[in-house]
């Protein structure tokens, strides 16, 4: 189902990539559990809409992470939140994983936070994170 709460937004002028800024959108919804297999997003024509971007940058930015494996489409729903998969090794698995913890880490270290800080972010990330 379609959670009409969720609120995306972009900033031209931040330097990013308005598909990227969605992108990371839906990532952190998903991260933070407010985006689970099953929901529905809204349509290119819609996010375009709210947003004021052209459809093509929606479209590139839900085709990506339909490549990704993060999204899916639904005959008759939209693109839908895929079910994760594990697929691959481990190891294929954490190097997927990577840039996203090198990201985490950057702004962690330009937030002023020592490396033990940053690993208890991880750590209470991980502890919430678990059923």
């Amino acid at each position: 189902m379609q959670k009409p709460s969720l609120t995306f937004s972009v900033h031209p002028s931040s330097g990013v990539p308005i598909y990227r800024q969605l992108m990371d959108q839906v990532q952190a919804l998903m991260a933070g559990g407010k985006l689970v297999a099953g929901d529905t997003i809204p349509s290119v024509r819609q996010m375009a809409a709210d947003l004021g971007v052209n459809m093509m940058t929606v479209s590139k930015a839900y085709a990506k992470l339909e490549a990704a494996g993060v999204l899916e489409r639904s005959r008759g729903k939209g693109m839908t939140v895929a079910v994760p998969r594990a697929a691959g090794s481990v190891a294929q698995r954490q190097e997927q994983m990577r840039p996203l913890a090198d990201q985490a880490v950057v702004r962690g270290l330009q937030l002023g936070l020592t490396p033990p800080q940053i690993m208890d972010v991880f750590r209470a990330s991980l502890d919430e994170s678990q059923p």
